[in-house]
């Protein structure tokens, strides 16, 4: 399905031929997807996108060469003004909302490569980066297995290169980016030995064995550099500062909300949610801990702090063990998606291709409890992931019991809402319905943040107001602690890179404000410490979400429908949600 650069060019010679605007736009949208996408052979895998200018990119690791990410950034600079040379006015709705995109991708990119400089101190995007090359051939059916295993040993071919490539960019790091990224580069080495080794046909084990051997000698030697040449230049700081965070916050989000007011905002609403759940605590508290009296003696945070954490220390006692915590998730599947169809809370994609698998290893560092990966845009067909993290046999008892008791009966069947169904699963069905390929595409790799983290969100507060769980009181205040974490991420992310928020006040707003576990607090500050601008897209995104709702509901009146404005909104894609209301007129 992948588009060569034959049809690329065709596009744009006919777009400059007495085409109309949006036929132009077309022909540049589709050029800009395909060009960034052919920068990144490893994503292209991921998104069904498999040949460029007769180049197989199944075959191609990422070229992150100085050569390389200097053409990358004249190609930024020069589509930068070409679409300066359109005019907005000219073009439809659905157009402006892609221009909007574009144009934010193309600021990252060059915020990125002129400033951040991301492949010069980041350990972890050549892991990951790798990790998701190798790991994608071996896990989407978009061929048969022998051809795609033959991706896989040309890619093996070209690991030492890659891994040269990093030991010559890399110039400083974090400590705490190194460590993750020694962690992950095994999990890489891992896989390549382990699992896509046992996975290999009769006839390909001498190829594979051929290619194999210097890839996993490359990348024991890039441990090897991580934990000592690395590890000796580890000065380089995590924050990106107020002035770089800012304007990635403005481009990353897309909000129109500015870092500093969206920060001001979360501290306003965080006593106002610890009230909330006061409420909703109290009678719980009264029927479980009688002979306390409430704490009727005590007054404002210290109350709240006895009350709400006496009742959520004793909710997370129900929780899952070590062993069930995989089955559990996939059991929380089945029931949300009787409960969607039940309560017709939208429209469930006819196709069930969801596949709930151990997270892989080289991608634990940043998703330490779950994750999604949706299916390749331009094959929907294929399979699409929730990981789950396994809970390791080393992990100790109380490291053990303070995760078990965070990630308890309530908060999986969130986090599964939140993952799967309705939430990031359903949302990347609609999106991988969208047209044309290439609008689907850019809202798919390029889309909003807040939109896809949002309606995740939304999607678990939609869930509980139908009545998931009866109504249950416990998953109520469950998911207003959620709401807590959400508030705790922005502030988090924010006071962290451009405040230099000190790691115990962290961990103090996580645990003491904002009642999360200890395991938990100490796995969202190392997160916290590994992005940037992508823990405020909850809180942004799921208050842009009920915004785009109440703003339609406001439109249509008595004739609104919840399952008609969930089915119009997600067949968007993820488009900028301060543009969603625009496309739904």
């Amino acid at each position: 399905m992948a588009k060569s650069v034959v049809i690329v060019f065709l596009a744009v010679f006919a777009a400059g031929c007495g085409k109309n605007p949006s036929a132009q736009f077309a022909a540049l949208s589709e050029e800009f997807v395909n060009t960034t996408l052919s920068f990144s052979p490893a994503a292209a895998t991921g998104v069904g996108f498999h040949e460029f200018q007769n180049q197989k990119l199944d075959d191609m690791l990422d070229d992150l060469s100085a050569q390389s990410l200097d053409r990358q950034r004249r190609f930024y600079e020069k589509f930068r003004d070409r679409l300066s040379a359109l005019r907005p006015d000219k073009l439809t709705a659905e157009d402006r909302a892609d221009l909007t995109i574009i144009q934010d991708q193309i600021s990252l990119a060059l915020l990125d490569l002129d400033e951040i400089h991301t492949p010069l101190h980041n350990p972890t995007l050549y892991v990951e980066t790798l990790g998701n090359a190798l790991f994608n051939p071996f896990v989407l059916e978009y061929a048969p297995k022998p051809a795609r295993i033959k991706n896989i040993i040309a890619r093996l071919r070209t690991v030492p290169l890659f891994v040269d490539q990093a030991s010559t960019n890399l110039s400083s790091a974090p400590e705490l980016w190194i460590t993750v990224a020694v962690e992950e580069n095994q999990g890489n080495i891992d896989l390549v030995d382990k699992d896509i080794r046992a996975a290999v046909p009769p006839d390909l084990v001498d190829d594979f064995a051929r290619a194999a051997r210097p890839a996993l000698d490359a990348m024991r030697k890039f441990d090897g550099f991580l934990k000592n040449s690395l590890a000796a230049r580890k000065n380089e700081d995590w924050r990106l500062g107020g002035d770089r965070y800012s304007r990635k916050f403005r481009f990353a989000l897309e909000s129109g909300v500015e870092a500093d007011t969206t920060l001001q905002m979360a501290e306003r609403e965080l006593p106002a949610v610890r009230g909330r759940m006061l409420e909703l605590a109290l009678p719980l508290h009264h029927n479980l801990f009688p002979s306390h009296q409430d704490h009727a003696g005590m007054v404002g945070p210290e109350r709240e702090n006895a009350v709400i954490g006496e009742v959520l220390n004793k909710i997370a006692e129900r929780h899952s063990t070590r062993e069930s915590f995989m089955d559990d998730a996939r059991k929380n599947v089945d029931e949300a998606r009787s409960f969607v169809q039940e309560k017709r809370i939208l429209t469930l994609p006819a196709t069930s291709n969801l596949q709930v698998i151990p997270t892989p290893e080289f991608m634990r560092g940043i998703y330490s409890v779950a994750g999604f990966n949706s299916a390749p845009a331009l094959e929907p067909q294929l399979g699409a992931f929730y990981w789950v993290t396994p809970i390791s046999p080393a992990m100790p008892e109380d490291q053990l019991q303070s995760k078990l008791r965070e990630d308890n009966f309530y908060k999986l069947k969130l986090l599964t809402i939140h993952e799967a169904v309705p939430g990031h699963y359903v949302q990347a069905e609609f999106a991988n319905s969208v047209q044309p390929n290439s609008r689907r595409v850019l809202r798919s790799v390029f889309g909003s943040g807040p939109y896809v983290e949002g309606w995740a969100q939304y999607a678990e507060q939609t869930m509980l107001e139908a009545g998931y769980l009866n109504h249950s009181p416990e998953m109520a205040l469950t998911f207003a602690k959620e709401e807590l974490r959400v508030i705790a991420n922005t502030i988090l992310d924010i006071r962290l890179q451009m405040l230099n928020m000190p790691d115990q006040e962290a961990m103090d707003l996580m645990e003491k404000q904002t009642f999360q576990e200890h395991q938990e607090a100490v796995g969202k500050l190392r997160r916290a410490k590994l992005s940037s601008c992508q823990l405020p897209a909850y809180f942004v995104g799921w208050r842009g979400w009920l915004q785009a709702r109440d703003q339609y509901k406001q439109a249509k009146g008595a004739a609104f429908n919840l399952t008609e404005f969930n089915d119009r909104a997600l067949k968007e894609g993820a488009v900028p949600l301060r543009v969603l209301n625009s496309l739904l007129k």
